[in-house]
């Protein structure tokens, strides 16, 4: 019985490429000492998929930002912006895409489906000129050959890639972009006719777009596609990956009858339902690449379940035709547990990594022929009954307090109008008041004292001390820039989610659990896995303290609970809706805590509540009802002279506008200007905001720094469609991922921008 992984995660086991990337770009190491740290990533991941027995090898899934990124190098969709005229794409163009450069801004990025991971969006038209200008995929293969290991060479599908593309600026929004397809494919006949030279027997296309609720003519797109390039794939075993949820009926049949197709991969961890879609029928001869081990979890494989639910579906496609497979990417789980040396032994003994679930597929496939490892089973089963009987688990107090919420909408009793009258004679701010996101730049120095601290080489009054002071600089600074409201910068923190997690019960951390969230950034998402409680206050010293500071409003900063939950590992043995109920509990305890200590403003970040909207429609309503009812009980019993923030970035939040309406939020900061201010539509469309809002004004994921004059004219276009005195002015995200170098003269530029339009206004 045969073995397939998706995908596998690229910064390695202690982010040696995010380390190689972030020197690359500082200047500090070459082009050749960055491909030499990658090139022994990709050997080492590739051997140790074939020392596990893994026989379907994944190449070409390794990236220096993004696969879509790296699709879009490919089909050489290099906007003009960028000069580049014409060869093999090298790293000056294809990071100038994704991360903009001195002279011109970065592509749009966005979230990847319902994960926290990001693609930069291709941005095309009719004028674009397709040329095949990356060889990535197929030096890649040749690379693994001649270590001896034989992969699968892994391609973007060339449908999803154009329906995940945008009309470039100054085409028209009704342009079709699937009118591209018939150029797109003459590029991936190139890239299909290289990878068959070189040798390879197998091609993968991922085609995740199929879980979407595609219209008719989309579907028909595939049907196009996949005819077009059967001649070039001829000769080759073609795979079509899905992921991330069930496959819709109507696009089963149409994905099950595709020409010159001999393999389809579907989740089966989150599409439950594909199942009975199988079952139901599917096509002789071909093979099922069964999604059984969780690509987006860290908790073990119930094998014994997975086991039978293979068994079930080797009846339907044949023995021979059955591939073990991960139900998505491994790209969105930390890498190894190996490596976890501070996780007590019961819940290690819960949980797989990359490395681990390479093993369970492995052990899978075994069984299935007939070969099953009992004693691994045994333990297996050992775990999984832990987990179950655990009293670490379960609190009754916390289940009968999050039970409660259901019978309540927690809305506060006055309404945003008239809160917004209270707040501003309380706060006596400016028109077009100025404020950041939360953080400030993460220095080397701030690193280490918060490194030092938690290995007990400096005590606790010189971590506070240190920390004091570095928030004392931050005060300082924005004083002397004249920004109106003030954040603290977070200095305490190396990531939004993991602080709050460490300080309530129910979570656990990892070391070296790091998650790709794009390029070179990494994210260590907490474990959740047992009810949620908030033992004692969370920050509502530092905030306390750093209002000491300054006679201006100071944000107490705090991570939501959708946000908190979409970027945690999330235990699976109860809905995410009890999970949040509980979290939004235990940060309306901390919201509370900081009105009493004086703080007037309170930001709730929900960067991540779009994110987690489920994929299919049908699911999307349920959602968003917890999801926003969880947001407004953190913050119900607050007076009304308290100002309640929140902040949500790279996302499309077009489409769930009402939703955000719904949260009933006195001010919401929220990305705009990477995304190209698309945002702004909804207004130009007519929906009626009349809380305080804040579309950012800049890029904060990019060096460069934009002109006063830039970002006074992103100001005017809000103004076009939001009042006056409900408009705020913020860059886009927070500023911890930059350098002061940068951060100074942007924000300079930017309250130099409010004042220009300020005065303005007057006259």
């Amino acid at each position: 019985m045969a073995s397939h992984i998706v995908g596998y995660p690229r910064m390695g086991p202690k982010r040696e490429l995010k380390f190689a990337l972030e020197s690359f770009w500082d200047g500090k190491s070459t082009a050749e000492a960055l491909q030499l740290v990658a090139a022994g990533l990709r050997a080492s991941i590739w051997k140790q998929m074939a020392d596990a027995g893994i026989k379907y090898i994944p190449s070409n899934t390794f990236s220096y930002y993004d696969q879509v990124l790296d699709a879009t190098a490919t089909l050489g969709a290099v906007p003009p912006r960028y000069g580049w005229t014409g060869g093999e794409i090298g790293f000056d163009t294809y990071f100038s895409m994704a991360r903009g450069n001195a002279t011109v801004p970065a592509m749009e990025m966005t979230k990847w489906f319902d994960t926290n991971y990001h693609f930069i969006v291709p941005e095309l038209g009719p004028d674009v000129n397709f040329t095949y200008a990356s060889h990535k995929a197929v030096e890649e293969y040749k690379e693994a050959k001649a270590l001896g290991v034989e992969t699968i060479p892994v391609l973007v599908g060339p449908v999803t890639y154009l329906l995940l593309s945008k009309p470039a600026k100054g085409v028209e929004k009704s342009f079709s972009l699937l009118s591209l397809l018939p150029k797109v494919l003459a590029v991936y006949k190139e890239v299909i006719a290289d990878l068959k030279a070189a040798g390879a027997s197998w091609i993968q296309f991922d085609e995740p777009t199929l879980v979407l609720d595609l219209e008719s003519h989309k579907l028909q797109a595939f049907t196009d596609a996949y005819a077009e390039l059967a001649p070039a794939l001829s000769g080759l075993n073609v795979l079509i990956e899905t992921y991330f949820a069930d496959i819709p009926a109507e696009t089963y049949k149409t994905l099950t009858s595709l020409n010159g197709v001999t393999a389809y991969g579907f989740d089966l961890v989150r599409g439950t339902k594909t199942v009975d879609l199988i079952k139901g029928g599917f096509p002789s001869g071909k093979y099922l690449f069964a999604g059984v081990v969780d690509g987006r979890n860290i908790w073990a494989n119930d094998l014994a379940a997975s086991l039978a639910t293979l068994q079930g579906l080797e009846g339907v496609v044949g023995k021979d035709k059955l591939v073990v497979s991960t139900s998505s990417s491994l790209l969105h789980t930390a890498v190894d547990l190996v490596n976890e040396t501070k996780l007590d032994d019961e819940i290690k003994s819960w949980l797989a990594f990359a490395a681990q679930k390479i093993v369970e597929v492995n052990a899978l496939a075994k069984a299935l022929s007939g070969n099953k490892d009992e004693a691994f089973f045994s333990a297996n089963a050992a775990a999984q009954a832990s987990r179950k009987s655990s009293p670490r688990v379960n609190n009754e107090a916390v289940q009968k307090a999050a039970a409660a919420l259901k019978g309540s909408d927690h809305r506060r009793a006055t309404n945003v109008s008239a809160r917004l009258d209270a707040q501003q004679k309380k706060l006596n701010l400016p028109i077009l008041p100025t404020t950041t996101i939360g953080s400030f730049p993460q220095t080397v120095e701030l690193r280490r004292v918060r490194r030092e601290f938690k290995a007990n080489k400096i005590s606790e009054e010189e971590y506070v001390a240190s920390i004091k002071e570095e928030i004392r600089k931050v005060v300082v600074l924005q004083e002397e820039l004249d920004i109106d409201v003030l954040v603290h910068g977070e200095p305490e923190r190396n990531d939004m989610v993991e602080y709050f997690g460490e300080q309530l019960s129910g979570f656990a951390f990892t070391v070296n659990g790091w998650v790709q969230s794009y390029g070179s950034r990494c994210v260590k998402p907490p474990i959740i896995y047992g009810d949620v409680s908030r033992p004692k206050a969370m920050t509502v010293f530092w905030s306390s303290l750093a209002q000491s500071f300054t006679k201006r409003p100071m944000k107490g900063m705090l991570t939501g609970p959708v946000t908190i939950l979409n970027w945690s590992f999330v235990r699976n043995d109860q809905p995410r809706s009890e999970t949040t109920y509980q979290i939004a509990l235990a940060i309306k305890d901390e919201v509370e805590d900081l009105e009493k200590a004086g703080i007037t403003v309170i930001q709730i970040d929900e960067a991540a509540l779009r994110e987690g909207l489920p994929l299919r429609k049908s699911e999307q309503a349920d959602y968003l009802d917890w999801a926003v009812h969880s947001f407004r009980i953190t913050n119900v019993g607050v007076q009304d002279t308290t100002q309640i923030h929140t902040h949500m970035c790279y996302s499309n939040f077009n489409d769930i506008i009402h939703s955000i309406i719904n949260m009933d939020a006195d001010v919401i900061t929220i990305e705009n200007s990477r995304s190209d201010e698309k945002l702004l539509s909804v207004f130009r469309e007519g929906v009626k905001y009349g809380a305080g809002i804040g579309p950012g004004v800049y890029d904060i994921h990019s060096p460069r720094i934009p002109p006063s004059e830039e970002i006074a004219d992103r100001i005017n276009k809000m103004l076009a469609v939001l009042e006056k005195n409900i408009l705020w002015v913020n860059p886009d995200c927070g500023l911890k991922t930059r350098k002061y170098t940068e951060v100074k003269p942007a924000l300079t530029n930017m309250v130099a921008a409010a004042k220009q339009i300020r005065n303005e206004l007057a006259k």
